[in-house]
């Protein structure tokens, strides 16, 4: 028998701790594409769901703090893009992706390859302040580079005009938006750099959405642009539309109008000369503080594992979790007793005074009709005997002699006289008749025994 030995042998929470260590060190912050299932927006405010594609699914939770910026209702079935930490969630050992940002798909999946590619390039050194290109002093030749019937040319043409009619202006015609922009627009920039006959240029096109404008954040054309020899000034889009172009190139100019204005320095360079120097400071000091960004997240990766709130988060994660279940049990304990009080209702039905009463009711009037008929046939009955009684009576009755002839005779206790020892002369008698009475005086006695 083989004994293993104790060093190597762990318990449940200390595995899923080490696991949970591992995962979240290696890969930090991860964008994920993928569909919306099983979404759930828990009382207290935290999202749990499952983000799925064709093959497997993860599990995943978004707290309040951080939903809070969502701009749209998440729906299952939807596609979203999400940044997200990996991590463990210890009390159940599940693998599981805590997120921080959630957008749809589309405009979301481009701006994390814009994000991705602007992190790459930075590390490449192409966003570097030493490799940029001072503008020249004297500008007197100026290359453009953009659609020659787009709003862009005619913007720059009419700022030069204005400010200083004597520079010359070479158009390099390009598309400035589709599947062959990019390519187009680094044609345009070997062009002009072979030629050589400009002293700048400017790559510029009118605003749109970040599709319109993603020709301007393909690599190629980001090393195109490092790679020039003359000078290059971005002018894309809005002042608040920003591109790789805008990152590379030598100067960045907010809109189309300004980079006019940025190329005919010669009647202010003192003042665009402390612009450019501005504009410098805020591109070295954007690539400083994204570098201490990253430097800042990844520090802020390590901590948030030994943070306490990120506990907390899992313990309210663990108490939405005990409270769907509190709910489910709850429900069934509900329903079950619901149950019983309709079974109890219905047996209370059956026995209810309600449901006997009219059965009483006939009951009582079939007994009053019975009752009734054993009155009167007791009535008949005794009605006959009292009628048999009566004339049994009336044939013994001292009145139905009295009526055949005979009288009777009481003394004056009110007793019948049966025999004359019971009389004293002068003893008055009262003699009743069928029709009266007779009062009379005893006299004479006359007894024949």
């Amino acid at each position: 028998m083989n004994n293993a030995p104790s060093n190597n042998i762990y318990n449940i929470s200390t595995l899923n701790n080490e696991i949970k260590r591992l995962l979240e060190g290696n890969f930090g912050r991860v964008w994920v594409n993928a569909e919306i299932s099983n979404f759930v927006a828990a009382s207290s405010g935290h999202w749990y769901f499952t983000l799925k594609d064709a093959r497997s699914q993860i599990k995943c939770a978004m707290f309040k703090g951080r939903n809070r910026s969502v701009k749209f209702r998440p729906q299952n079935g939807q596609q979203i893009i999400v940044k997200a930490n990996v991590s463990v969630y210890e009390p159940r050992g599940d693998y599981q992706l805590l997120v921080d940002v959630m957008n749809m798909a589309g405009d979301g999946l481009l701006q994390q390859q814009f994000e991705q590619l602007k992190c790459d390039l930075a590390a490449q050194g192409l966003f570097s302040t030493e490799h940029k290109k001072q503008l020249p002093t004297d500008i007197q030749k100026i290359g453009i580079i953009t659609s020659p019937t787009g709003a862009a040319i005619h913007d720059v043409l009419t700022v030069l005009k204005r400010r200083n009619p004597l520079i010359e202006v070479v158009i390099y015609p390009t598309q400035v938006q589709g599947a062959q922009a990019a390519t187009s627009i680094i044609q345009a920039i070997n062009t002009a750099n072979q030629r050589d006959e400009v002293d700048l240029i400017i790559l510029t096109r009118g605003g749109g959405s970040l599709e319109d404008l993603w020709c301007f954040n393909d690599e190629a054309l980001a090393h195109s642009i490092f790679n020039s020899t003359l000078p290059i000034i971005s002018a894309v889009g809005h002042e608040v539309d920003i591109t790789i172009a805008d990152f590379v190139s030598d100067y960045r100019a907010p809109t189309p109008s300004a980079a006019a204005e940025i190329a005919s320095v010669s009647n202010e360079q003192q003042h665009q000369k402390i612009q450019f120097l501005s504009q410098q400071l805020q591109h070295v000091m954007t690539n400083n503080m994204h570098q201490h960004h990253q430097r800042l997240l990844q520090l802020a990766t390590r901590l948030k594992a030994q943070d306490p709130k990120f506990k907390l988060a899992q313990q309210a994660q663990l108490t939405d979790e005990l409270q769907h279940q509190l709910t489910i049990l709850m429900t069934a304990q509900l329903n079950n007793a619901q149950h019983r009080l309709n079974n109890l209702y219905q047996r209370l039905l059956r026995q209810s005074p309600q449901i006997k009463i009219p059965h009483k009711i006939a009951h009582n009037h079939q007994l009053s009709l019975r009752l009734k008929q054993a009155m009167t046939q007791l009535l008949a009955s005794k009605t006959a005997k009292y009628q048999g009684l009566i004339r049994e009576l009336n044939t013994v009755s001292p009145l139905a002699t009295l009526e055949r002839g005979f009288s009777i005779s009481f003394d004056s206790k009110n007793k019948v006289v049966k025999d004359v020892t019971q009389l004293s002369l002068g003893d008055e008698l009262t003699t009743t008749l069928s029709n009266g009475k007779i009062t009379s005086t005893v006299i004479e006695l006359h007894n024949p025994k």
